[in-house]
């Protein structure tokens, strides 16, 4: 899973051990070499996914780590990309990536809890983020998206199908957030991550109480289980025009 360039065991140790922003920014320098980073296909689907949205303007990259998906946002948004992350050293990471063509690109560190833009953004992508937020926390971090989009802007994020009980990938995501609840008990400070908090059907409760309507499409790219649900969804959460008549504030 890992490439040779990616972190020894001994690495991975030191930052299970550290907090959240700590553990990212030792890690930042082999990041994209860990599976941690979303792969590539995923990225690409997005992509494929969002264009027939468009055009978007502005775009923000939430929780943007070393810059994987600022690329998506940099093929969708005419104007400008914006990437958001509270590690410095993985925006160190992103800044040294070459800048792909069209809009400008800005990095800037902030906690995606707090964010420190007003409603400039007509779309908002996150990758792989949402296992560091606790359930009780998803309300303030989709009030914070929903803040910064103009109206009529989206939310928009991959959501991968869940593993089978049956399945190895069950009991390893399952084994890993046991791991992770036992060391946040005996350790401080606490590293959240958990693969299996981030629940779907709470999510979309949460999207609609933050004043979102939600949609979902399938990403074909990935397939169907055996059910024929698939593999993997778009969720494309949107804000709302405001009525006629009314001043956007």
């Amino acid at each position: 899973m890992f490439t040779p360039e990616g972190p020894s065991l001994r690495e991975l140790a030191v930052q299970a051990l550290s907090s959240v922003e700590r553990g990212y920014d030792l890690l930042a320098p082999k990041f994209d070499h860990t599976p941690f980073r979303t792969p590539d296909r995923v990225l690409e689907a997005v992509a494929k996914a969002l264009t027939p949205l468009g055009p978007f303007e502005d775009g923000l990259d939430l929780c943007c780590g070393t810059g994987a998906g600022t690329g998506v946002l940099a093929q969708v948004c005419r104007h400008s990309v914006t990437g958001v992350d509270f590690s410095a050293g993985m925006l160190e990471i992103a800044r040294r990536q070459p800048p792909p063509d069209g809009p400008d690109i800005t990095y800037v560190r902030a906690d995606a809890r707090a964010l420190p833009f007003g409603p400039g953004f007509d779309l908002v992508v996150s990758f792989g983020a949402f296992g560091h937020f606790l359930p009780r926390e998803l309300p303030g971090l989709f009030g914070q998206v929903h803040a910064v989009l103009r109206p009529g802007g989206a939310f928009a994020f991959p959501v991968l199908a869940p593993p089978r009980p049956s399945s190895p990938g069950y009991w390893m995501l399952l084994g890993f957030d046991a791991v992770m609840r036992v060391r946040n008990a005996l350790w401080r400070p606490p590293f959240v991550m958990y693969y299996r908090a981030f629940r779907l059907g709470a999510v979309l409760a949460e999207l609609a109480r933050a004043g979102f309507s939600v949609e979902l499409s399938a990403l074909p790219e990935f397939g169907e289980r055996g059910d024929g649900s698939p593999r993997a969804r778009l969720v494309v959460a949107r804000r709302g025009q405001p009525a006629a008549g009314t001043v956007n504030s």
